[in-house]
């Protein structure tokens, strides 16, 4: 992918004042929704043995972290000051995500939990399916509208958690009903070298998105893999 400069080209005003409203407002609603569904996780899991539902718990602590991030960065007269150091704070998220996606796979496929069925937990995995994937379409619409790279990283860090919550929902049901107790650890090994993939390219710069300079009728920029297009 190749990197995409997103740096001080502003558009109109009152154009980039909306926006940055959204990805306020974006960025404040999945924080809320993500420390409900972390305590909603962590004590069903616990009640249940999961480590599955216990480890989506400490994922949406992550993805709480990634957001404050890009909430910190647009609480700043200038957000685009903070850019690069938003996007910094993005990139370990998404190693943490992995690590924790990880750590808890292994756990599971070595045995060392043996997971009861948890009507909650299937519920919260069904709900966040439905609500994650909205949330992130919206804040990289505008991330990529407003020309942010930090947006644009986040929303993926959201999209990453909804790929998480159909795996613990397909785990959950098929530890429930077949005694499949490996199909949800497998995935969560596959999203995890995702994050990891996500994780660098955020590092490096390289998150696509579209410039600023669109708002003001200037040529658009190519992206490569097409992640520009609408």
């Amino acid at each position: 992918m190749t990197a995409v400069s997103v740096g001080p080209r502003p558009g109109p005003p009152e154009r980039r004042t909306v926006l940055e409203r959204r990805i306020r407002w974006v960025v404040g609603a999945t924080i809320a929704y993500n420390v409900v569904e972390a305590a909603i996780a962590i004590v069903a899991g616990r009640i249940a043995s999961s480590a599955a539902l216990v480890g989506f718990g400490l994922d949406s602590v992550v993805e709480v972290l990634s957001a404050a991030a890009v909430a910190w960065q647009f609480a700043a007269p200038d957000p685009r000051a903070r850019e690069r150091v938003a996007v910094r704070l993005i990139a370990v998220s998404f190693f943490g995500l992995a690590a924790f996606v990880t750590l808890d796979s292994l756990r599971t496929l070595l045995g060392a939990a043996a997971p009861e069925h948890s009507s909650v937990g299937i519920v919260l995995a069904a709900v966040s399916l439905a609500v994650m994937p909205a949330l992130s379409w919206f804040e990289r619409r505008t991330g990529r509208e407003l020309g942010s790279a930090s947006a644009v990283a986040d929303s993926k860090q959201t999209l990453l958690c909804s790929y998480l919550s159909a795996v613990l929902l397909v785990g959950l049901v098929l530890t429930s009903t077949l005694g499949w107790s490996w199909a949800d650890p497998v995935a969560g090994l596959v999203i995890a070298a995702f994050a990891v993939r996500e994780g660098i390219e955020a590092w490096r710069g390289e998150t696509c998105c579209l410039p600023a300079s669109r708002l003001v009728g200037e040529p658009r920029e190519s992206c490569a893999d097409g992640c520009c297009d609408d």
